[in-house]
């Protein structure tokens, strides 16, 4: 039977959270006929193995991805591979709602470009939820003030209407889902919010990690301003970049608390972020 839903999950060395997320998929509410698409991009654990084992559960293929170590890279080896043109992306280290999958199903059959709630509480602890805003919760993000835009842990595409933007854009190595569905829109596709299809969503909790990521998203804000401020997205002030800084040097007394030296190392990444996003890119960023 022909899938009327492909799942595609880009996982690279997520043997540890991995099997959540197979199990999640393979306990759905009266899902319709979908498959899982593991894209293995290059990892180096038990990760093939891990979604091996949930064959007899799901119908499930590990496709490599190895050739270039780039989560949009695996998202547009995923929109190829996919046999169904309704395609759902979710990533590795969450756990979709039991009723994710007819959720996205049904709203891929009226809509091109679909997104749903990011839930924090069930898998992140306390003292990292009194650090984080939610930007997902009753509709897509817009901290740009310029466009709509949703997380690739969850998100819904018809893969004619991908394809026809060019997919994931590869050079953009973060934020390459809000690119994309800025590029969706500005071709004609709304992106439609989805009330009942959940992801429970897993945030960094090693200081390190948060670290990385936090200055990779610096550098990403640094690309998006400068590829769509033209476009009518508003400018990237150097006044906000100064008050940023003075933020930091203040966050200081933040270290004295768990919660806080999560929040001063996010802070503390971002601001790096922009200055190495300001040479990568040439344009004037603090």
């Amino acid at each position: 039977m022909e899938p009327e839903l492909s799942v595609v999950i880009p996982a690279h060395n997520a043997e540890k959270t991995l099997g959540d997320q197979l199990e999640a998929l393979a306990r759905q509410t009266d899902p319709p006929p979908f498959e899982v698409i593991v894209v293995d991009n290059g990892s180096t654990d038990r990760t093939g193995e891990v979604a091996r084992a949930f064959r007899s559960r799901l119908s499930l293929r590990v496709v490599d991805a190895s050739e270039r170590p780039s989560e949009p890279y695996a998202r547009n080896v995923g929109l190829r591979e996919a046999a169904s043109n309704r395609i759902a992306f979710c990533d590795a280290d969450d756990v979709v709602h039991p009723g994710w999958v007819a959720a996205m199903r049904r709203a891929l059959e009226e809509h091109s470009l679909v997104t749903g709630p990011l839930e924090l509480e069930l898998l992140n602890p306390p003292w990292v939820l009194a650090t984080r805003n939610n930007p997902q919760v009753d509709r897509p993000q817009n901290k740009y003030g310029f466009l709509p835009h949703a997380a690739g842990a969850n998100l819904g595409v018809r893969r004619d209407a991908a394809e026809a933007v060019g997919g994931f854009d590869e050079s953009v190595p973060t934020f390459a889902d809000t690119d994309f569905c800025w590029r969706m829109q500005l071709a004609g596709h709304e992106l439609v919010f989805v009330s009942d299809a959940i992801v429970h969503y897993r945030l960094r909790r090693r200081l390190g990690d948060v670290l990385r990521q936090s200055r990779s998203y610096a550098v990403a804000d640094v690309a998006l301003h400068r590829r769509y401020e033209p476009l009518g997205m508003p400018h990237l002030r150097v006044t906000s970049g100064i008050k940023g800084w003075v933020r930091l040097l203040l966050g200081l007394r933040l270290l004295a608390s768990r919660s806080g030296r999560y929040r001063f190392a996010w802070m503390l990444g971002f601001r790096l972020g922009h200055l190495r996003g300001a040479v990568r890119y040439r344009f004037l960023a603090l």
